[in-house]
Formats: C-alpha cells, sequence, structure tokens
C-alpha cells in the first residue's frame, strides 16, 4: 500500500507542478515579491497531497526562534520536503542552493526568479566568495538567508561534515544563526521512492549569538542540530511496513 500511494503521489505532484508551473509564467514577468504567494500555494497543495494520498503529516515547532526579519537559518537535511517548508516558514526565504537547480525546467526559472543563493560548488574558493556576496545582497533585502550546513541530505542518525560555508557566512554576516533540528528522512528518504506514513517534526532550535569564535560556533551549531534531530527521530513513530 505504502509504494502504491507513493506512485499516486508522484503523479500528483508531477502534474501539480506542470499545470501550476505553465499558469505562473506571467509571474516571471513581474517583481518576485509577487510570486511568493503562488510558491506557496504550490507548497500547500504539495503537503495537502501528502497529507491525504500518502497519510504523511507536518508539525511545526519553535517557530517563535526564526528571523522575520534580515537573518540566518542553518537546518538539517534529509528529505526533499526540507526544501519545501522554508517558503511556509519564512517572508522570503533566500535558500544557498547548487546551481545546477537553476537549469531544471519551471522549477529552475522560478528559483532564478526568487533570487536564491546558487553556488557552483565546483569553482572552490571562489564559489564560497559568490555566495557570500549573494548572501549580503540577499541580507541587505531583508530576507532570511537558509543553508543546509552539510551540504547534502544524510539519513537518519547520520552526522555528515558541517561545511566551511556556514562558518564563512556567520563570520561574514554577524547575525545570530538559528539551528534547525527535522526528521523528515524517517518518512521520506534520500532518493527514496515511498513516502511512509506519520509525522514530519520540525524544531526551530534557539539562536546561536553572532560574534563566536569559529570554532566554538561551529560546535555549538553541530551540537544543537544533531542533538534535536537526534531526540525527535527517537520520539518518532515507527513507520508502518511498506507493502
Amino acid at each position: 500500500m505504502t509504494a502504491l500511494r507513493s506512485l499516486l503521489f508522484n503523479i500528483y505532484f508531477v502534474g501539480l507542478s506542470v499545470i501550476l508551473g505553465t499558469l505562473y509564467l506571467p509571474f516571471l514577468l513581474l517583481p518576485p515579491r509577487y510570486f511568493w504567494p503562488a510558491a506557496r500555494l504550490w507548497v500547500r497543495l504539495t503537503l495537502l497531497g501528502l497529507r491525504l494520498i500518502c497519510g504523511l503529516e507536518s508539525r511545526l515547532e519553535g517557530q517563535k526562534h526564526l528571523p522575520q526579519g534580515a537573518g540566518l537559518v542553518a537546518a538539517k537535511h534529509q528529505s526533499a520536503w526540507d526544501t519545501l517548508i522554508f517558503a511556509l516558514l519564512l517572508p522570503a526565504p533566500a535558500m544557498v542552493l547548487k546551481r545546477e537547480l537553476l537549469h531544471v525546467p519551471f522549477f529552475g526559472w522560478y528559483l532564478r526568479h526568487l533570487n536564491m543563493i546558487a553556488i557552483d560548488r565546483r569553482r572552490g574558493a571562489a564559489a564560497l566568495q559568490d555566495m557570500l556576496r549573494q548572501a549580503r545582497a540577499r541580507l541587505a533585502e531583508g530576507r532570511q538567508i537558509v543553508i543546509f550546513p552539510e551540504g547534502t541530505r544524510t539519513a537518519p542518525g547520520v552526522v555528515g561534515r558541517y561545511q566551511p560555508g556556514i562558518a564563512a557566512l556567520y563570520k561574514a554576516l554577524a547575525v545570530p544563526v538559528t539551528p534547525v533540528a527535522l526528521n523528515s528522512g524517517r518518512y521520506w528518504g534520500r532518493r527514496a521512492f515511498n513516502k511512509r506514513p506519520g509525522t514530519i517534526r520540525l524544531q526551530a532550535l534557539p539562536p546561536i549569538p553572532a560574534g563566536l569564535e569559529r570554532a566554538r560556533f561551529m560546535e555549538c551549531l553541530k551540537c544543537s542540530i544533531e542533538k534535536g534531530s537526534a531526540e525527535l527521530d527517537r520520539e518518532s513513530e515507527q513507520p508502518s511496513p511498506a507493502a
């Protein structure tokens, strides 16, 4: 049953994305602020499909810790779900993402239109400087920078290497960082076809103040995110067996 529901959701998701992606094309001619309500509608309909088709709910906690103006958010990354939810949590998030995503039809066009922070990781140090330049510009607009400090999705219980980009952003932007823990990988895993029923939980944690020494900041960030994610995972309902 889980496999069948996941297939139906994938059909729904692709159909929804193609239909709205086509209807939304005129927004590309307007300033980005007009597109945010449309983008949120797409996310809400996607989450609705997850709930009705797959039995997968979302529970958001600690939202009082999230910046509503200029700020920096560092989140655990376990699932494609993580890339969607921040459009509902923040007024105008600027996601740090790989440049290749800008070339995906429809999806990439709108990411570019919303001025996300796209980086070419093959460029090494030059990519880091480009990320900082874009982040400063987005912060000056009063937006929230969202980064996944491990740089890629990890399985529940796995701790990836925290990349230097988050430390560079922390130092350059001189703003507090809100850590975010989650357990999305338990239900919608990395490159997994099945979406298991249950409740994905996301928890925004108390911000780390600006101005800490680099090693201390990285220690605090990693401890906060990993401890929070581990606790959410332990408290999660056991997933139903795949059909």
